[in-house]
């Protein structure tokens, strides 16, 4: 039984992360959620509670699952920036959410606010080591790692313009990808030491 509660949850948690990234929590509906799940419209209510809290569930959900998928490592923020790039890639419908998110709640969460701090200090760690440029705030040099990570998902016609689009080429993706990696990897190395 619980097995198939499991199942069963997972289904309601994938459908409503492609209805909250088609149309935001306002214009979502949980009946086209239970129907895309194959599930009776009363279990959302009784698993997650309300529609809002269904949306919570969903983007906690994105959130760990890019948490595993992409490990922070602030030693490697060129790496890092590859793989948050990679993972948009297979996921783009999760900077549509992400943006309804700003867009109709745009509070912080205590488990953003937390996974941030988390890697702010990461980065100044790093910084403190020598291994990043110590210049840049931690918290800007994160901000601004994130910001190229995914602003190629945000261009029109990008790779997030929607599923009905045809798509940005192998070639295209591989050259926006490059040139994010290389951009961080200037903004974020060492300055050469001084001669001596």
């Amino acid at each position: 039984m619980a097995r198939d509660s499991s199942a069963t949850r997972a289904r309601l948690l994938d459908a409503a992360f492609a209805e909250f990234a088609a149309y935001g929590i306002a214009g979502a509906r949980v009946d086209r959620i239970a129907e895309a799940a194959q599930a009776n419209k009363r279990l959302i209510y009784v698993y997650f509670g309300n529609k809002e809290e269904l949306f919570d569930a969903v983007l906690q959900r994105a959130l760990e699952t890019g948490s595993e998928t992409v490990p922070f490592d602030a030693e490697d923020l060129p790496g890092y920036a590859g793989a948050v790039f990679d993972h948009l890639v297979e996921r783009p419908s999760l900077m549509r959410l992400v943006a309804w998110k700003q867009l109709e709640r745009p509070g912080v969460t205590e488990a953003e606010a937390e996974s941030y701090r988390g890697k702010v200090a990461a980065v100044e760690r790093a910084q403190r080591a020598g291994r990043i440029d110590p210049a840049p705030d931690p918290a800007d040099l994160l901000t601004l790692v994130m910001g190229l990570s995914q602003s190629w998902f945000g261009a029109v016609g990008g790779p997030a313009a929607g599923e009905s689009e045809a798509g940005w080429s192998p070639e295209r993706l591989a050259r926006h990808r490059a040139a994010v990696v290389e951009s961080v990897r200037r903004v974020t190395a060492p300055a050469p030491a001084a001669p001596s």
